[in-house]
């Protein structure tokens, strides 16, 4: 049973870490701050909580696993609204998206 549960918090750590380092390299890649800010959001949230329950499967039925899946709610719920406020102020403050023009299909940012 131990070789399962730690088989099965490696995978959740390798694949959490993949996905930080995917949403960090669409942070480097993506061309515009809305696009930018949905990579990071939505990798990161998965990528957190998937590290989170990788060690709270290591630490067992115990007070630091319920600290730790406590802390990856938190996460799960705050990440995507503070995304969302930070969009909306993004939007409120005059930063246009890039939008695709329907000629030449490469992005351009209209008035």
């Amino acid at each position: 049973m131990s070789l399962l549960v730690d088989i099965a918090s490696a995978l959740c750590l390798i694949a959490g870490a993949f996905f930080c380092l995917v949403g960090a390299w669409g942070l480097l890649r993506m061309p515009d701050f809305y696009t930018r800010v949905h990579a990071a959001s939505v990798l990161e949230t998965l990528g957190a909580d998937l590290i989170l329950l990788g060690l709270a499967l290591q630490a067992g039925l115990t007070l630091v696993a319920v600290k730790l899946l406590m802390i990856g709610l938190l996460i799960f719920f705050a990440s995507p609204t503070a995304s969302h406020a930070l969009v909306r102020a993004a939007l409120l403050s005059g930063i246009k998206p890039l939008l695709a023009t329907a000629d030449s299909g490469e992005a351009s940012s209209k008035p």
